[in-house]
């Protein structure tokens, strides 16, 4: 297998933005991540609204600075962790976009228990934070975790801080 060819098999082959798709410029990488996570889940949001008015939406026990610390801070480490560990097994076993998809349908399922509408809205941004984190791991695994995790504490950050000011009942 040419360097070519060996490097194309170990690509992310995903209609996305071309930042996203290479390890180079992580503050542009950051900025488009955060815009192709969150941008499209709010336009699924108000789809799945109008849809479906009435389906459970989840709840977040949680409000003031502890929205933000839950929703900012521990939510997106410690899945970022999770998503991260599972994505290296995952690599193992198939091609890279293939764990980018099976990881964002974990991760929408896995949100699904809590509220079925949510997981069909939280698959997009995991499909991101997943290519993020192949994406980076080329460069280093401490960059394949922070990358995505900024970009999910930033698409978490709108809803912390509605729900920490009062404005969306946490629960």
């Amino acid at each position: 297998m040419t360097t070519d060819a060996a490097a194309r098999s170990r690509a992310v082959t995903l209609p996305l933005p071309a930042p996203l798709l290479e390890p180079r410029r992580p503050a542009l990488a950051i900025a488009v991540g955060w815009a192709t996570a969150f941008f499209p889940s709010l336009l699924l949001g108000a789809l799945l609204q109008g849809v479906m008015p009435d389906a459970a939406r989840p709840e977040f026990n949680v409000s003031g600075l502890a929205a933000i610390g839950a929703l900012v801070l521990f939510a997106p480490i410690v899945e970022t962790l999770i998503m991260g560990a599972v994505l290296l097994i995952l690599l193992r076993l198939v091609s890279p976009t293939w764990a980018v998809i099976l990881s964002a349908i974990g991760w929408g399922l896995a949100h699904s228990s809590f509220a079925p509408v949510w997981g069909l809205v939280i698959w997009w941004p995991f499909l991101v934070f997943s290519t993020l984190f192949v994406v980076w791991r080329q460069r280093s695994l401490l960059a394949a975790f922070a990358v995505p995790a900024i970009v999910h504490a930033l698409q978490n950050l709108g809803p912390a801080l509605l729900i920490a000011s009062g404005q969306v009942a946490g629960s």
